[in-house]
């Protein structure tokens, strides 16, 4: 398909709560954009169907590959993924069309009776899906002194806070942002500051991705693309990538915008590994100009990556990509 057709374009979203609001959001973003009518095709991915921990099934990829399948197989035109979840090597043959404007890229505490992190009790039962945040959590905990377990757990949004309404949980930890996309932002009890917990690489962000070979759309799209979200995230995973991790290794980063007055003029780029336990961080930042191409956002990565390596990260990762 080499322009954009005359019937409704075909947005392939996961058929989670989540993933339907944000790939929402963006088929109104493209019917604005374009004039042209804009239907959600629902596409099960192997992440959504599988119990087992992201660690067990692969953790890269999973969300994904069955709509990029979609894509190459001309059943849908374009796909909207959790950014977070998109493995660090682009296909060839598709192409990230656009990065919207990031939300909130923080993780959020939900505890049972407003309690705040450091508030909770001795015995504490934390649940998270995240090697990442437990390494985070974990190591926050001891340095606060706190006897907290950290739990391994799956499952759409409602059912993870529904683990702390039922008392199963004391608490739970999920990213601000989809917390936000679906109206659930009041049951935050405590927004974790990238200064003790640091999020996934491109976390809060979308990704529009579609065929190479169209051209047309490919262009369209780019007009909802944000180029300093762009190039913040391409710093993330560009330094996931680096450390030759996977989505659900112990990693966290994030680049953020400096400005001077109204003006942006350096970008901080923070890296965190980390054992689960939270015995051992390996947590290291770099500063420089906004990069003005993704080639200078993927050597600031790069750069920060051999740092971190230099200082051991390889031994804190539990995951190796394949």
């Amino acid at each position: 398909m080499n322009d954009i057709p005359s019937r409704p374009l075909r947005l392939g979203t996961r058929r989670s709560k989540l993933a339907m609001a944000q790939s929402g959001q963006v088929a109104e973003a493209v019917r604005q954009l374009t004039g042209r009518p804009v239907e959600l095709v629902e596409i099960t991915t192997y992440g959504d169907v599988s119990r087992e921990s992201l660690a067990q099934i692969g953790g890269t990829g999973v969300f994904v590959s069955a709509l990029r399948d979609a894509l190459l197989a001309d059943e849908i035109d374009l796909a909207v993924h959790s950014l977070k979840d998109l493995p660090t090597a682009q296909p060839d043959d598709l192409v990230l069309a656009a990065i919207p404007v990031r939300e909130d890229p923080r993780d959020a505490l939900i505890a049972r009776d407003g309690l705040t992190f450091e508030n909770l009790p001795a015995g504490a039962r934390v649940g998270t899906g995240s090697p990442r945040r437990m390494a985070q959590l974990n190591a926050w905990a001891r340095a606060l002194g706190l006897d907290i377990e950290t739990v391994p757990i799956r499952g759409n949004v409602d059912t993870r806070i529904g683990y702390v309404t039922d008392g199963e949980l004391d608490a739970v930890v999920l990213a601000a942002a989809g917390l936000s996309r679906i109206g659930r932002l009041g049951d935050v009890t405590q927004f974790l500051e990238p200064d003790v917990v640091l999020p996934a690489p491109g976390q809060g962000a979308l990704a529009v991705e579609c065929a190479a070979t169209n051209a047309q759309l490919v262009a369209r799209l780019a007009e909802l693309d944000d180029p300093f979200t762009r190039v913040a995230v391409t710093a993330e995973r560009s330094l996931l990538a680096a450390l030759e991790a996977g989505c659900s290794a112990p990693v966290g980063a994030l680049a953020d915008l400096l400005a001077d007055g109204q003006v942006v003029t350096e970008m901080r780029l923070r890296g965190v590994v980390g054992s689960t336990d939270g015995q051992t961080l390996v947590q290291l930042s770099t500063t420089g100009p906004v990069p003005s191409s993704s080639e200078e956002a993927v050597a600031l990565g790069r750069e920060l990556a051999a740092a971190m390596l230099d200082k051991g990260a390889a031994g804190l990762m539990g995951e190796r990509a394949l």
